[in-house]
């Protein structure tokens, strides 16, 4: 045992552990109550103070350890506590780290060894790993001593309720062990509710659990309804929230008045987007209200400015492709250079095409290009672009094969003009790719058209 049989310390004795202590940075209210607990055992104090010492507990909670260590910790053999320790140790906790660990949880130290290891194969048991478990315990000691087992079971079967198995549960907790801290009734329950009712399923909960398990810790009055109103009043619709909420969970973790209304503010006076438009581009690109507004949303729009694309245009392309504010600038150059050098194409495709710039210039972009110049066609930059290869294939074959007809009748005709009189056509003749004949009384040239003078 820590203590001995109760034997009288002198004052002297006394007054020397209550200045030790105070040297070891304990208030002496806390001190005052170590001596009651220590039922006139005082050695016992200082033992257990220089033992805490050695797993690295600082001094200013070197009192608190011991307070909430339990009644008994006192009599706690100094070799159970240090099996404890061992135990932790073996299992993915640093020695290094202990101290800060039993200094957030106490509790642990009030467990006896059959109950540690439970508590540990608790989570080994969901396929954690030494070093999952070893970072989980110290990101949160509370997931380990703290709850009860009984807590513990009721949370990981709520949270296999969204669709995830034992193991997925086990990566989660690993991930975000502040989850074991949450309760199922006063904060998951009114948080699925909520969710429900923007239209998320259980699969997008599911999704959102996962990619930012955070979002399930944060309080609803205060931190996700405010922004849900803020979405709504902007103009975006309750079921669009929901997608949003879905697709970028991360998004109900960033501050409303430091974040996401001064990128809203940027993007209406600083990036061209109309007070129609707005919802459209939250909604569609709310990644947008992560991104830094000095080092990227503003860079960005200077760049596009810098080309000759008017702020009212510039708007109205980001409202038909949010995610073109979001490329770098390293990235965007070298595909406008291709495009007005080597394709030779007017700034007005561009415009009328901003989602140029998702596809890769050596993969897409390059490759198609050659392909239409090989082929002696042209298409607008959205039909070049934006199919599959197979369906690229067959929209060139097919334009091949429209030119080729047109040619070969535009030939034949020119030979039966020369073998006819002048005066044997009256009208003029407008002849398609396909084939087909179309009367006409005026000259015009089209995508899809060559007119043909009269005799």
């Amino acid at each position: 045992m820590i203590g001995t049989q109760a034997q009288s310390e002198s004052p002297t004795q006394k007054t020397g552990l209550i200045v030790w202590l105070k040297h070891n940075s304990l208030s002496y209210p806390r001190i005052g109550k170590l001596i009651c607990m220590s039922r006139g055992k005082l050695g016992t104090i200082k033992q257990l103070v220089e033992w805490l010492k050695t797993i690295h507990v600082k001094g200013e909670f070197l009192g608190f350890v011991i307070m909430k260590a339990g009644e008994d910790i006192l009599e706690r053999h100094i070799e159970e506590l240090d099996e404890i320790v061992q135990y932790l140790e073996n299992n993915g906790v640093q020695r290094d780290w202990m101290g800060a660990v039993m200094s957030r949880c106490p509790q642990l130290l009030s467990y006896n060894i059959e109950e540690v290891k439970t508590r540990v194969g608790f989570y080994l048991d969901m396929g954690m790993n030494e070093k999952d478990f070893g970072t989980m315990v110290f990101d949160y000691p509370k997931a380990l001593g703290y709850f009860t087992l009984e807590e513990m079971n009721e949370k990981v079967i709520y949270l296999k309720e969204f669709g995830l198995n034992h193991e997925e549960v086990g990566r989660l907790l690993a991930f975000k062990p502040q989850l074991m801290g949450c309760s199922i009734e006063e904060r998951w329950k009114p948080l699925v509710k909520y969710l429900y009712y923007l239209g998320i399923g259980r699969d997008g909960m599911r999704r959102m659990l996962i990619i930012k398990p955070m979002v399930f810790c944060i309080d609803l009055e205060k931190t996700i309804a405010p922004k849900v109103r803020f979405f709504q009043d902007i103009g975006i619709r309750d079921y669009a929230i929901g997608n949003m909420l879905v697709k970028f969970p991360p998004l109900l973790t960033y501050s409303l008045y430091k974040k996401i209304r001064p990128v809203v503010i940027f993007l209406m006076t600083k990036a061209g987007v109309s007070r129609k438009d707005i919802a459209k581009v939250i909604a569609l690109g709310p990644e947008l209200l992560g991104c830094s507004i000095v080092h990227k949303l503003e860079v960005n729009v200077k760049y596009f400015l810098s080309l000759g694309i008017p702020l009212r245009i510039l708007g109205e392309m980001i409202a038909d492709f949010p995610m073109l504010l979001r490329y770098n600038i390293d990235v965007l150059r070298p595909k406008y250079r291709y495009l007005r050098r080597t394709m030779v194409r007017p700034l007005k495709d561009l415009i009328e095409f901003p989602r140029f710039f998702s596809y890769s210039l050596d993969d897409r972009i390059v490759p198609r290009h050659r392909a239409v110049v090989e082929k002696r066609v042209n298409f607008k930059l959205r039909y070049m672009l934006a199919s599959s290869d197979e369906e690229f294939a067959q929209r060139v074959e097919a334009a091949v094969e429209r030119r080729t007809r047109f040619e070969s009748g535009l030939m034949a005709e020119t030979d039966d003009a020369l073998s006819l009189s002048g005066s044997q056509t009256t009208n003029d003749s407008l002849v398609d790719f396909c084939g087909n004949e179309v009367v006409s009384s005026d000259y015009q040239t089209t995508d899809c058209f060559i007119s043909k003078k009269p005799a």
